[in-house]
């Protein structure tokens, strides 16, 4: 009996008393390039993190070049691009060296939660300090993208123009952190969503939204909406 009362109180508890929970942003820099793959002097803390590199223009100056995912310990990935949706930054030609600097994890601290229900909602913002996207605004988005349920690419042209880094997404018995640019789930804890009713596909504030497929119904399987975000 005594040890049910104690995981009932882990399962209820802030994740911010879950320790190690969100991987912390790292600062590195590249030590070696090998065509679109290089070596960090400082590895992210877990494989499948984004980030940016911010590579050097010369004179002190120096501009977001390429995203990079740590494919296995102190390895990245690198393609040409940015986080940001903003067409008016530059875009050097060349997009890492030897000496650049990278940020993992960069923008991890806004964070879109997408949740069952109100009161589970409230349990996630409440017990962690983050700057928390609404899932009103990803609903928005779905509507005036005629998208109906979260997809993998959904969620990554998203982050792009929200500026998202982390989707922490509550499953059956467990909490997620998904990286929405690296499509890889990043951190996994248990968890147990609280309250009624279940919305579908999400909880949001909205009744309805009008556009495209989405009409914000309650009637649905909210798991199975969040099934494809793994």
């Amino acid at each position: 009996m005594m040890v049910r009362k104690i995981w009932f109180m882990i399962a209820v508890m802030p994740l911010s008393l879950v320790a190690g929970f969100f991987p912390a942003t790292v600062h590195s820099s590249i030590a070696s390039v090998n065509g679109n793959e290089a070596t960090l002097t400082k590895a992210f803390p877990v494989n499948g993190m984004s980030g940016v590199v911010m590579h050097s223009l010369g004179k002190g100056r120096e501009a977001i070049s390429a995203i990079a995912v740590q494919t296995a310990p102190g390895k990245i990935k690198i393609t040409k691009g940015d986080l940001l949706e903003e067409a008016s930054l530059p875009t050097p030609k060349s997009i890492a060296s030897a000496g650049d600097k990278v940020i993992g994890g960069y923008l991890y601290g806004n964070v879109l939660v997408i949740a069952p229900n109100a009161e589970t909602y409230s349990k996630i913002v409440r017990g962690t300090s983050k700057n928390w996207i609404h899932p009103d605004l990803f609903a928005t988005f779905l509507a005036r993208e005629g998208d109906s349920v979260p997809t993998p690419d959904n969620l990554a042209d998203f982050a792009k123009e929200a500026q998202v880094g982390l989707v922490m997404v509550v499953k059956r018995g467990k909490a997620i952190l998904y990286d929405p640019i690296s499509r890889r789930v990043v951190a996994e804890k248990s968890f147990q969503a609280i309250g009624g009713k279940n919305r579908y596909p999400f909880y949001m504030r909205f009744t309805k939204l009008e556009g495209g497929l989405f009409s914000g119904s309650s009637e649905g399987d909210y798991y199975r909406a969040v099934e494809a975000i793994r």
